[in-house]
């Protein structure tokens, strides 16, 4: 463990801790996920970052129900927060709005771990000392820290903090940003990031608008800026690909076309849509848009790769006579 910093004990709100993540920037890395995010993408695949503080999730399939439990009906929980229905099933159902005060205290009174909170308090150490535990592959791989969300620049001053800890700590840097925050937040955080993973979602304004809740304006500014404004970063574009939103030559040509001006975006990687996250939405009581949406298919994958491959140099050779 490194010496205690000026920053140890600062705090934010992290959603967890996921270790010897192999796509989340160069090498084995540790990925912290932050709470909060400032876009709503019909698509999310972390529903439970979305909000800044930590929220109460419930998995029904663990309830027993009122007969052999009922812990959750009774005092210190909200009133009404949680109820059941008439007929042979007693188990819980949850009034989300009147849920929304549960706290992690509550949810320790859940004999089966039915209830759970996503996201909790952190200090700078904390985090870093579970992050320093993989430092071993950190070293051999080339891998090290890499901050995410939910949209981790939302807490600037604990996301630089840790960032800065990591550098003291001989730790490498990534962020994972779609940077839809003022642009001082993206100047205090990047001193301290050695590559920047950074979301292109949509390029046409309107449907940005359209599929994230925002326009790309401030968003695209920012890249910009922050590419000529740090120099020593690399930067790597990324596209989640989703069949009928972006997932067409049109959207990763225009793409091509505002970062291939700059030599420190030194790739363009395509994120082809899942739906693992699916389950996550009835556990916080929320409807998932795009349930009917499928994976696109490896052909079309395969023939925009081509197109970002050719761009960047990777064209293979034919070396036949």
């Amino acid at each position: 463990m490194s010496p205690t910093t000026k920053n140890a004990a600062l705090t934010g709100r992290v959603l967890n801790i996921q270790r010897y993540c192999s796509h989340d920037g160069p090498g084995t890395r540790t990925s912290v996920f932050l709470k909060g995010c400032s876009l709503r993408c019909k698509w999310c695949s972390n529903p439970e970052s979305i909000r800044p503080k930590p929220e109460l999730g419930y998995d029904p399939k663990l309830c027993v129900g009122k007969k052999e439990c009922g812990a959750c009906l009774k005092d210190p929980f909200p009133q009404g927060a949680f109820y059941t229905l008439d007929g042979p099933d007693d188990k819980v159902h949850v009034n989300w709005d009147l849920a929304s005060g549960c706290t992690a205290e509550h949810t320790t009174l859940c004999p089966t771990d039915a209830l759970y909170m996503f996201g909790e308090e952190m200090t700078v150490d904390q985090v870093l000392n579970e992050v320093e535990k993989d430092a071993s592959f950190y070293h051999n791989t080339g891998g090290g820290m890499t901050l995410s969300g939910g949209e981790c620049m939302l807490q600037p001053d604990f996301s630089a903090a840790l960032l800065e800890e990591a550098h003291n700590r001989g730790i490498n840097t990534a962020v994972e940003t779609a940077c839809n925050v003022p642009w001082e937040f993206v100047e205090k955080v990047l001193p301290h990031v050695d590559t920047m993973l950074h979301d292109h979602k949509l390029t046409i304004p309107d449907r940005h608008k359209k599929w994230t809740g925002v326009d790309n304006k401030r968003i695209l500014n920012n890249f910009k800026r922050a590419y000529e404004t740090f120099p020593d970063i690399d930067f790597i574009a990324r596209t989640p690909l989703i069949p009928g939103v972006n997932a067409d030559e049109e959207h990763i040509r225009a793409v091509l076309a505002f970062i291939r001006p700059h030599k420190n975006v030194i790739d363009y990687e395509l994120l082809p849509y899942h739906r693992f996250g699916l389950g996550k939405y009835d556990f916080l009581g929320k409807v998932y848009e795009l349930a009917d949406f499928q994976s696109p298919s490896d052909d079309l994958v395969k023939h925009l790769q081509a197109i970002i491959d050719e761009a960047f140099g990777r064209t293979l050779v034919s070396t036949a006579p």
